[in-house]
């Protein structure tokens, strides 16, 4: 399922590079290693290559793998930049080299890739943006589990860390997007083959990450990110010809002592992209959180929480107030916020018993806004 039509279609493509000096990105995405997204990018650089296109490859990552590998074929590929960290030689995409070359397309693996130090950006998605901005077009592959909003969701039911991770504005700002599927059962059937990892791995990845119901969530979550950039692109260009509903305004308050803060980020960015509505990450700086009263460490964290929520496209603030109940009811009379997303409270049971809890409060602060509780678990 392609977010522009049902299969890729390397026309369609070329037409789109035509458009504007910009490049243009186009995503295979898939749900996990070994779905094909690597393959599918190379057979497209093929046919793009007999169009008479200029293509070349930044990065593959064959991972020793011999159906991949071979698809590489005629295809010209940038030398790669050696770099030498804690005694190995790792090579790394050559921006600068391919920025010289500037093919027409560019083909970048894995965007959610940690570049060795010593490159120019910390991250393979940041390469890619670059050559964006140079006007350079690239087809590039990631996996959904990889997307920064995610995190929590996947980790809940993977029980793994995705460490490598992907901001959501990278996914939707893509031209293209092509969901790279396959059944769980052929998936598995690709591993035991030896298709994905060496034989000394395949056993515990079967009995891990690869389990059928993990694969099935992953294939589900993949297939329904696609179809939420379907309709947010629906709903843009609604808004463009003046139809759209526009009033829906997300707003999620972080506290300096929240431990779920990142948490909470995530789910309001997913909110807002569900909604297609603007959102904001609101810092409410009550008395007894003025900057003289929170230590380093904790202002910090806030700081970290802020910028995580610019990275998913919202509007990180600071907003003083006497009580947060009274600044939250102000924040939302002033912005015309319309869903309020806040964290679990993490005051005992029995103290709750005796004072009306801060979301009791709160919902009567604003009577006409959906409030969200985020719970603590991960």
């Amino acid at each position: 399922m392609s977010a522009d039509q049902a299969r890729p279609n390397p026309e369609h493509f070329l037409t789109l590079l035509r458009e504007q000096q910009r490049g243009r990105l186009k995503i295979y995405l898939g749900f996990a290693p070994g779905v094909g997204k690597t393959y599918e990018m190379l057979q497209e650089g093929h046919r793009l290559k007999k169009q008479g296109v200029d293509v070349a490859i930044g990065v593959v990552e064959t991972h020793g793998r011999a159906e991949t590998a071979g698809m590489i074929g005629a295809l010209e590929q940038v030398p790669r930049r050696k770099v030498e960290y804690r005694g190995v030689v790792l090579e790394e995409m050559d921006l600068d080299a391919v920025l010289r070359r500037r093919p027409t397309v560019v083909l970048v693996d894995e965007l959610a890739h940690t570049n060795a130090p010593g490159g120019r950006h910390g991250k393979r998605y940041q390469d890619v943006e670059e050559l964006l901005r140079s006007g350079v077009s690239v087809i590039a592959t990631m996996n959904v589990q990889h997307l920064e909003s995610l995190y929590e969701m996947v980790e809940k039911f993977t029980g793994v860390k995705v460490k490598e991770r992907v901001p959501d504005y990278v996914l939707a700002q893509a031209h293209q997007i092509v969901s790279v599927d396959l059944p769980a059962e052929d998936l598995q059937e690709r591993m035991r083959a030896g298709k994905i990892y060496p034989a000394e791995r395949i056993e515990r990845a079967l009995s891990n990450f690869f389990t059928e119901p993990n694969l099935n969530q992953l294939r589900e979550i993949a297939l329904e990110q696609v179809a939420h950039v379907l309709d947010r692109r629906r709903q843009e260009k609604e808004r463009d010809a003046g139809t759209a509903n526009t009033s829906e305004r997300v707003m999620v308050c972080v506290s300096s002592r929240s431990p779920n803060a990142l948490r909470l980020m995530r789910k309001g960015a997913r909110l807002a992209d569900r909604l297609g509505a603007p959102w904001y990450a609101v810092y409410v700086e009550t008395p007894g959180e003025r900057a003289e009263k929170i230590d380093a460490a904790t202002e910090r964290r806030l700081a970290d929480s802020l910028a995580l929520a610019q990275q998913l496209d919202g509007i990180p603030m600071r907003f003083k107030g006497a009580s947060l109940p009274g600044a939250v009811a102000a924040f939302v009379r002033e912005y015309g916020i319309t869903h309020v997303v806040v964290g679990r409270s993490q005051r005992p049971w029995y103290q709750r018993l005796f004072a009306p809890s801060l979301l009791d409060q709160l919902t009567r602060a604003v009577p006409n806004v959906d409030v969200v509780v985020v719970g603590t678990a991960a």
